[in-house]
């Protein structure tokens, strides 16, 4: 079994590493929609903001086995990401640990002290991980929401009871340069619940975010709350849902936040049900919504649950010390 470096993937090795993905997909959570081509096509080769992605691929007998993808961040303190995954097949035969400690080299090599990994609860990941340095950091409920078993009327009694002193305003793509720096403001205050360490937001950085998602062929709709005059908006609070261009019947809930001053006005809810009233109208092929919150966030758990999201499953963010990985046997 070799480990190769992946720097610019061709069709075919983009094709394999789907055929991985898939495989794995379909024994730790079977049910669930497979990611498509396009869509791992557009994860290996567009990185997020502010970083840019190393993998790697294991081969045995001319056939791809595993696979690593390692997230860099460009910003110091920030944690890396990492995910590894190997066909049912041929795990518990140091795989695994292999292309793991191929990715803790080149972490070691770009000065980078930590790296995170979300994983399913329940599946062998777990005891990988376990195994190998890692310790949970912050479980996670998953969500869903059937927009079919929404009801109008209750969304838009939800819409139409605005708290006093506060607009909504809504766009696709990326934010006007009015209101770059607020959203950037915004996208500060959840500072507070980030694993790996906060992300430095600033205009510069909030343009590039949705930059990322039109460059992977997908579609950014956030809905704000606004305050303060119309010359000078201010944003209290905001939400964001990203449709896949080739998977459009489960949206993705990217980020919601509501900064400090503003909070206890129900603002969450006011925004969320706005964002669903329009995906309704707008998108009548987003079937689904899937969203995560941490288990302690209690608040945003119930917001979410008055609105009719659903517990699907639970992910586990797992975090290590690069000093504590494995180190590659020459």
């Amino acid at each position: 079994m070799d480990v190769i470096a992946l720097g610019d993937p061709t069709d075919a090795q983009i094709g394999e590493w789907q055929s991985v993905a898939a495989a794995v997909w379909a024994c730790d959570r079977p049910g669930d929609p497979v990611p498509d081509l396009e869509q791992t096509r557009a994860r290996l080769l567009v990185p997020p903001p502010a970083s840019r992605n190393v993998l790697w691929a294991a081969v045995d007998g001319g056939r791809m086995c595993g696979t690593a993808y390692l997230r860099l961040p460009d910003d110091a303190g920030r944690a890396a990401e990492i995910d590894v995954q190997v066909l049912p097949a041929h795990r518990r035969r140091g795989i695994g640990t292999r292309l793991l400690a191929v990715a803790a080299d080149r972490l070691r090599a770009a000065r980078c002290g930590t790296v995170v990994v979300q994983v399913l609860a329940g599946t062998p990941a777990v005891p990988f991980l376990e195994a190998h340095g890692f310790h949970c950091v912050l479980s996670l409920r998953v969500m869903l929401l059937r927009l079919d078993e929404l009801d109008p009327l209750r969304l838009a009694r939800l819409v139409a009871d605005a708290p006093p002193g506060y607009r909504l305003a809504r766009w696709t793509g990326t934010v006007s340069d009015e209101l770059a720096g607020e959203l950037a403001m915004a996208k500060r205050a959840m500072a507070d619940i980030t694993v790996g360490g906060s992300f430095r937001w600033d205009p510069r950085r909030v343009r590039e975010m949705a930059e990322a998602v039109a460059a992977r062929g997908d579609r950014l709709y956030t809905v704000a709350a606004l305050h303060g005059p119309a010359a000078a908006p201010r944003i209290a609070g905001f939400t964001e849902v990203v449709v896949s261009s080739t998977a459009p019947e489960r949206a993705a809930q990217y980020d919601t936040a509501v900064v400090p001053e503003h909070r206890g006005r129900r603002l969450g809810i006011w925004l969320k049900a706005a964002m669903l009233e329009w995906l309704r109208t707008e998108r009548p092929d987003v079937r689904e919504i899937e969203t995560d919150n941490a288990d302690d966030n209690s608040h945003m758990l119930a917001v979410n649950a008055e609105l009719g999201f659903r517990h699907q499953r639970d992910h586990l963010d797992y975090q290590a010390d690069v000093a504590d990985l494995p180190t590659l046997v020459r």
